[in-house]
C-alpha cells in the first residue's frame, strides 16, 4: 500500500491548497504567474524547502521562467540567504532540468 500524501492525510490542507492558494491567490492579476513563480522559487530556495522547491521550479518553467533565469536566481540568493541554500537549490535544479543544460 502506498504511503498517503499530506493532502490525503489532512484533506483540509489539500482543499485550502486547491481552493485558496491555487484557486484564488495564484489567479490574482496583480502579478503574472511568471513573476509569482520567480518569487515562490526564491522564497522556497532561501528557506531550504527542498520538496516544495522541486515542484515550483517545474511550475516556474511551465510559467515561462527560463533555466538561465532560475540559475541566476540561485546565484543571487546565495548572497542573501546563504551558500547552503543556493547549493541545495542547485541540486534541485539539476534534478528538474535533467541532462539539459
Amino acid at each position: 500500500m502506498a504511503k498517503k500524501t499530506p493532502y490525503e492525510f489532512i484533506p483540509k490542507l489539500g482543499q485550502l491548497r486547491d481552493d485558496v492558494l491555487f484557486g484564488d491567490v495564484w489567479e490574482q492579476t496583480d502579478l503574472s504567474k511568471r513573476d509569482r513563480s520567480l518569487i515562490t522559487v526564491a522564497v522556497l530556495a532561501s528557506h531550504y524547502r527542498t520538496d516544495e522547491l522541486r515542484g515550483h521550479m517545474q511550475r516556474a518553467l511551465d510559467n515561462g521562467v527560463t533555466k538561465d533565469e532560475l540559475k541566476g536566481l540561485i546565484t543571487h540568493i546565495a548572497f542573501y540567504s546563504g551558500w547552503p541554500t543556493a547549493v541545495n537549490a542547485g541540486r534541485v535544479a539539476v534534478d528538474v532540468f535533467g541532462d539539459e543544460d
